[in-house]
């Protein structure tokens, strides 16, 4: 038998995540000046990192021969205060990715189920299929969350539900009295991931409080990044939020030293900077009126999102992806996720999104 044959079978059929197209790699391909180019595929923060963290990285760099603290107390503390939670309902990651992952590896297996929405994040099948367990996907209700059929599609062999909110790639939302009455109807031995990783961008009348609702469902675990709005995506610092039992479970499976000296200090100074979060949200906001108005003039369907990142109907996605690579603009096509006709499109500073817009006029012309 080969090396490869050593391999269970679920890890041979897993398709590896597909990240978006670096710069530098389509300034080798094209022969383009990577200073030309825009990237607008990963849902990066266009203003970069805050100044706060910047100078807690240069005041930190002389640590790096010495592990980080493996436990991440500062960051701990820090979102201890911010949130009004105990330290030991928080559990660090490399990326909220990672979180993810332990979720898996400390309550799925084969034999047991996940169930997710179609369209959803990539890594909730990636991850159940990792573990050789069996991955549910409910057809989506307008590109989004059908939450009744989630819980309808809820078996003997359920053990984690994973729900984006706002979901990517579609930009959906969920308000949150539809979400407490789906945590009310999952049985309390089904862990429920409701992954918040774009939380930070939703305007004050969509914003909900599912950290006031870990007292009341233990098995909820809320996770979050700080490579979006925060800037930090570079560095791979996620969190979850659960209760100290879930949590417990997930330190038992996490990597030791899993979030490097750099990304903690930060993280933890990124935290503090308010000023920098609001800086980054009212941008975006303007980001996406512009995106919106340039594709409703070109003729173009979208979907409503409550990210930083706009879902846009093009037809031939890898045609129009094609063209808009030669002019230097990067955006994420999304075949993967079954929408062949659709293209995903992070918000940029104005100049970055005036850029996809005219070459976007352009290719489809």
């Amino acid at each position: 038998m080969s090396l490869s044959g050593q391999a269970p079978d679920y890890i041979r059929s897993i398709h590896p995540y597909q990240p978006g197209k670096p710069i530098s790699e389509l300034a080798r391909e094209m022969g383009l000046d990577p200073a030309r180019i825009v990237k607008l595929a990963s849902n990066e923060n266009p203003l970069g990192m805050s100044q706060a963290a910047r100078d807690a990285i240069a005041a930190t760099c002389c640590e790096v021969a010495r592990y980080p603290d493996g436990n991440g107390f500062d960051l701990k503390a820090a979102l201890s205060a911010r949130l009004g939670v105990a330290q030991g309902q928080i559990v660090l990651g490399n990326g909220s990715n990672d979180v993810l992952d332990m979720v898996a590896r400390a309550f799925l297996g084969p034999g047991r189920e996940a169930v997710f929405s179609q369209y959803a994040f990539a890594v909730y099948p990636l991850a159940t299929q990792t573990v050789g367990a069996t991955g549910i996907a409910v057809p989506a209700m307008d590109f989004g969350h059908d939450l009744a059929a989630m819980a309808g599609a809820l078996g003997e062999r359920t053990r984690v539900v994973f729900i984006a909110n706002p979901n990517n790639p579609t930009g959906t939302f969920v308000p949150g009295d539809a979400l407490l009455d789906f945590l009310e109807r999952v049985p309390a031995d089904v862990v429920v991931v409701l992954d918040e990783a774009y939380t930070e961008y939703l305007d004050e009348a969509s914003r909900y409080d599912s950290i006031a609702w870990l007292e009341r469902f233990p098995n909820l675990l809320v996770t979050r990044t700080f490579s979006k709005a925060y800037g930090l995506a570079g560095l791979r610092v996620g969190y979850g939020v659960g209760s100290p039992a879930v949590i417990d479970l997930m330190n038992r499976v996490r990597q030791p030293f899993n979030v490097g000296i750099l990304a903690l200090a930060a993280a933890t100074a990124a935290l503090g900077d308010e000023e920098f979060l609001t800086r980054s949200a009212s941008l975006n906001r303007r980001g996406m009126a512009q995106l919106v108005t340039g594709v409703d003039r070109l003729g173009l369907s979208w979907i409503p999102s409550a990210g930083n990142f706009l879902t846009l109907r093009v037809g031939d996605a890898a045609a129009i992806n094609a063209g808009l690579l030669q002019r230097g603009v990067i955006v994420r096509p999304i075949g993967g996720y079954g929408m062949p006709e659709w293209l995903r499109v992070s918000v940029g500073l104005p100049e970055e999104n005036e850029a996809f817009l005219t070459a976007l006029a352009d290719v489809v012309g």
